[in-house]
């Protein structure tokens, strides 16, 4: 590379990621074949428009290969192509998130949301967010004591506030999400005025698309309208996202499908030209995850998660919720009298990386907040079992507890 002052750059962040132990629970490490994608070709085209549809020439190849990926994208999560579509370009998962809701949900009515500060994501409509100013949230938790949802306040919540769209799919929340449930809360939505019942049920499955891919979490397609991802978490591939949509269900005014809404409004309503070269590392990623060894990863990671929080537990952490069914659990450091913060930095001088995050109803703020999140992905992908998480647990105890 001519650059040295960058090729420096890359060779440290390399050996920095070799050093370290990666516990980000939205953090992977893609194979050379994704890596070789995106740094492809691909990357020098300009392709506004979609398959058939352009508004630059020369995109015959660009065409086939989002083609390609669209088909992959259905196969892996076994959808049918009569049913669903999928759109391939937004950039990441906070403008996908975006697009659905420019597409679905009028400015100023109501999306209904998990709160930041108790599992939920910015885009889900928190008031810092574009989707917060442009929408109004409905905020919704978690059970005080359980820590989990609890189905039938979420009914409630529902039927009183009527949201126009219901997310579920979070960011720290650690246990199965029961999506039938989330179906019966959507369908007992009534609109008296636009004379029909039913809010559109949007699943943001950023952080465990890999384990659905994997069959190691429930799928959420037999009961959500739509449903987005970014695809760099657990599903292992670049930073991009997709977008699911059911192609038998109208938007609002009727007009047309939800799928042909969210692909305006994708482009031209909130993109340009897409990143095809993140297109083609997708591919790439969604055919890895289609091989019989990603199903035996997406369980280990599972493993590995449930082995890390066990054994937290019984050195004396208070795990949020009392363990995990993911791949991420939350360890209130607060209650050993130790802020996230702290905790966090203490561990990266370790070489053990995590981030400092809320626990549900959190008295301290989120730059300084009272746990930490721990994520097994990276680990897993790095060859880590169970008996490398219990050791991992004895390290993260010792450094926590060193003065």
């Amino acid at each position: 590379m001519i650059d040295k002052a960058v090729e420096k750059l890359i060779k440290r962040e390399e050996a920095r990621q070799k050093r370290v132990i990666n516990l980000i629970a939205s953090e992977n490490f893609v194979s050379d074949d994704v890596l070789r994608a995106l740094g492809s070709v691909f990357t020098n085209k300009y392709a506004e428009g979609y398959p058939g549809a352009r508004y630059y020439g020369g995109n015959e190849v660009v065409d086939e290969l989002e083609n390609i990926v669209k088909a992959r994208a259905l196969k892996l999560f076994a959808l049918n192509p009569l049913r669903w579509a999928v759109n391939v370009q937004p950039l990441s998962g906070s403008p996908a998130n975006l697009a659905v809701y420019h597409a679905l949900v009028p400015v100023g009515e109501k999306i209904m949301g998990m709160r930041l500060d108790m599992g939920g994501h910015l885009t889900h409509g928190h008031k810092v967010s574009v989707t917060g100013k442009l929408w109004t949230q409905v905020p919704y938790g978690v059970d005080r004591k359980t820590e989990r949802l609890d189905y039938n306040a979420l009914l409630k919540l529902a039927k009183r506030e009527k949201p126009k769209l219901i997310v579920t799919g979070y960011t720290a929340y650690p246990r199965t999400i029961d999506f039938k449930k989330f179906r019966k809360i959507a369908d007992a939505v009534v609109y008296p005025e636009l004379h029909r019942r039913g809010a559109i049920l949007m699943v943001d499955m950023s952080h465990f698309a890999g384990l659905v891919a994997g069959r190691a979490y429930p799928s959420p397609f037999k009961y959500a309208d739509v449903v987005t991802t970014t695809t760099h978490k657990t599903l292992r591939g670049p930073r991009a996202a997709l977008i699911f949509s059911n192609l038998k269900l109208k938007t609002y005014d009727k007009k047309r499908s939800i799928a042909e809404a969210i692909d305006k409004a994708v482009f031209p309503g909130l993109q340009g030209g897409p990143h095809e070269n993140a297109i083609a590392a997708v591919g790439v990623a969604l055919r890895e995850a289609a091989q019989p060894s990603f199903r035996k990863y997406s369980r280990q990671v599972v493993k590995n998660a449930r082995a890390l929080a066990e054994e937290l537990r019984k050195l004396g952490w208070r795990v949020v919720s009392g363990g995990t069914d993911t791949h991420l659990l939350l360890v209130d450091t607060m209650s050993r009298g130790m802020s996230g913060k702290v905790a966090s930095e203490k561990l990266e001088r370790a070489g053990i990386i995590v981030n400092k995050n809320t626990i549900p109803y959190d008295a301290r703020k989120p730059t300084d907040p009272s746990g930490i999140r721990l994520g097994t992905p990276a680990v897993t992908t790095r060859g880590m079992k169970e008996k490398d998480m219990r050791a991992l647990a004895y390290r993260i105890n010792k450094v926590l507890k060193s003065v």
